[in-house]
């Protein structure tokens, strides 16, 4: 029978307490504190170590709808509001005007119809293939501040990039009809060898973006391009309710441990208060909340607007005037914006509650032995494995839990093979958030694919590590110097994450 995090919890000895948690008591400080201590026997996994969520952790059948259920630990009366959203979720919306008005306002540029496009079965997008118009995968757009006024936006962090002036903060490759596209992308790979202990050479693709097509003129000169492809929507809640203290906690920014690491907090306003608070979520950390990640891809992706995003036209400009000539979506009678309240609760109800599948195979010798290469290589210093969320979660079946996410929300500099040259907020060119492991071991059954890192560059799992740089660069070289059965533990270990 799956025990909850609590029942952990209960059975940890009491440990050092941890200051920084005010959500807790100082019992449940040294509980928690001891229940997070890292292994230092792997002959054997820890306890709970399979339940990745936690109480929410679902236990269905591995199969291709395993990142589309919902938290285990919900409500009769939650299950219902989590199957609403996931309607709104997978609904496909339409341009303006329509009979359906309801769900009309696409655009009138966009790169998806729908959220569950880009998240297919809630799960990992990927580069176009050749040939393909990209979906799961669109490019990021920006310029350098021009005028002191954008730069004092930019550290005011009212703004966390500045848009290109006439294509905006987003490359929309599709258009409704009557209106051209912004226009289209194409994706090219160089070979980059490795060649690893015991003698095999693995060939990297280093890809390059191009735009063509182009429907409204020229891009600025200094424009700055970013591809980003849409992760996967599992247990976004839960790291929602991780602790601001456990985040802050790691922070290291001077690397004053000498440990060659130097995680960073993102900081950014708060949609809601003003208030400078910890971004979470995006691969550069740029949204706080799962509400405030949910209105921007409503915005960016779909050109849908929001009562948090209410510019009706989405990413258009002020200077696509044929776009800001078009109809728009918004119902007077239905409420402010194209997707009022309740559709923006219900589809952030769902993202927050889909539930963490639970892990395979946690006692098998080979998982356990690359979890000792993992541990060993240094891969925990950013990919922390678990923690125990806030008790002060607003939705009750997030808190207290222990969860097992790999990821310290850290902004972390990966050096040059990774980066965009395109800064966003706290987050240089070459850094980026941590990204979350839960569930990477389930991409090929849900999407049929293994493609990774915030391109879909990496074709599997031993190639993502391999693309890893900067403060990363020493477990890289680990893991490229580990003997190959060590090296196929590893990965091992990573598949059944």
């Amino acid at each position: 029978m799956a025990l909850t995090s609590s029942a952990a919890l209960a059975s940890a000895a009491d440990g050092p307490p941890l200051p920084y948690r005010d959500d807790l008591s100082p019992k449940d400080r040294a509980r928690v504190a001891r229940i997070t201590t890292p292994p230092s026997d792997f002959s054997a996994p820890q306890a709970f170590e399979a339940m990745s969520g936690g109480a929410a952790t679902s236990t269905k059948t591995v199969n291709r709808d395993s990142f589309s259920h919902n938290s285990a630990n919900l409500t009769f009366e939650e299950e219902q509001t989590f199957k609403l959203g996931n309607g709104l979720f997978k609904k496909f919306w339409t341009s303006s005007p329509s009979s359906t008005q309801a769900s009309d306002g696409l655009g009138p540029l966009y790169n998806a119809r729908a959220c569950q496009s880009c998240h297919l079965k809630d799960g990992r997008g990927r580069p176009p293939l050749p040939g393909e118009k990209a979906v799961s995968l669109f490019l990021r757009l920006s310029i350098p501040p021009q005028t002191p006024e954008q730069q004092a936006q930019l550290d005011n962090r009212e703004l966390l990039r500045i848009p290109e002036p006439t294509y905006g903060g987003q490359f929309q490759t599709f258009a409704v009809t009557g209106l051209k596209a912004e226009g289209q992308i194409d994706v090219t790979y160089e070979d980059v060898p490795v060649t690893l202990n015991g003698g095999e050479t693995i060939l990297l693709q280093k890809p390059t973006y191009s735009v063509r097509e182009l429907a409204y003129g020229p891009m600025h000169p200094d424009v700055k391009m970013s591809p980003r492809a849409a992760p996967p929507m599992i247990g976004m809640g839960l790291l929602e309710a991780i602790a601001a203290g456990d985040i802050e906690a790691q922070a290291d920014p001077d690397d004053q441990n000498g440990d060659g690491i130097s995680g960073k907090l993102s900081l950014v306003r708060d949609p809601q208060s003003g208030a400078l608070t910890i971004g979470r979520f995006g691969w550069k950390a740029s949204e706080p909340t799962v509400r405030a990640q949910t209105a921007a891809a409503f915005s960016g992706d779909i050109g849908i607007s929001t009562p948090d995003l209410p510019d009706n036209y989405g990413d258009c400009t002020a200077r696509q005037t044929g776009c800001r000539r078009q109809p728009h979506g918004e119902q007077a009678r239905l409420g402010v914006s194209e997707a009022p309240d309740p559709v923006m609760e219900l589809v952030t109800f769902y993202s927050e509650n889909l539930a963490v599948p639970q892990r395979r195979d946690v006692d098998d010798p080979d998982v356990l032995r690359g979890k000792a290469m993992f541990h060993q290589s240094g891969c925990t210093a950013c990919h922390r494995p678990n923690y125990v969320t806030s008790r002060k979660a607003d939705n009750k079946a997030h808190r207290f839990q222990l969860i097992w996410p790999y990821t310290d929300l850290l902004l972390h500099d990966m050096g040059e093979g990774l980066a965009d040259d395109r800064p966003v907020g706290d987050a240089s060119s070459s850094e980026w958030r941590t990204a979350p492991l839960w569930g990477i071991g389930l991409t090929e059954t849900v999407n049929g694919h293994t493609r990774f890192l915030h391109d879909g560059r990496a074709r599997n799992l031993l190639e993502a590590v391999l693309w890893h740089g900067g403060e990363a660069q020493a477990s890289r070289d680990a893991v490229i110097a580990l003997p190959p059965a060590d090296r196929s533990a590893l990965i091992r270990f990573l598949e059944s994450l």
